[in-house]
């Protein structure tokens, strides 16, 4: 009895493969076990980079938020502090969103908070 292969699979697994490889430089793009190395080695740095891009949005809003506040003479850890003290619970994004969009209002809720 022949052996069976299942060549319809591997095909398909190949393809997926080189798919994914698409638009990579080199034998990276067209041969198989390159690229399956290569394409392996890209989604460990997705996962990465989809944990920095969190860090690097958060970093980007905090110095948004004190930029704007130190216009009106106060730190960003002080501003953050009084306005926990007050139950503002607004998150970074938001203010960051309000201090580039909205200064007046943002201006409004530093008077508050002072």
């Amino acid at each position: 009895m022949p052996r069976s292969v299942n060549s319809a699979a591997s095909k398909a697994r190949r393809k997926k493969i080189l798919k994914q490889a698409k638009g990579f430089y080199g034998k990276r793009k067209n041969v198989y076990t390159v690229a399956k190395n290569v394409v392996e080695k890209g989604m460990t740095y997705m996962f990465v980079g989809r944990k920095l891009k969190k860090r690097e949005y958060r970093t980007l809003w905090i110095a948004r938020i004190n930029a704007a506040v130190r216009e009106e003479g106060m730190t960003y850890s002080v501003f953050i502090n009084k306005l926990q003290k007050k139950g503002i619970e607004l998150d970074r994004k938001v203010l960051a969103d309000l201090a580039m969009n909205n200064p007046e209002i943002f201006k409004n809720l530093i008077a508050q908070v002072k």
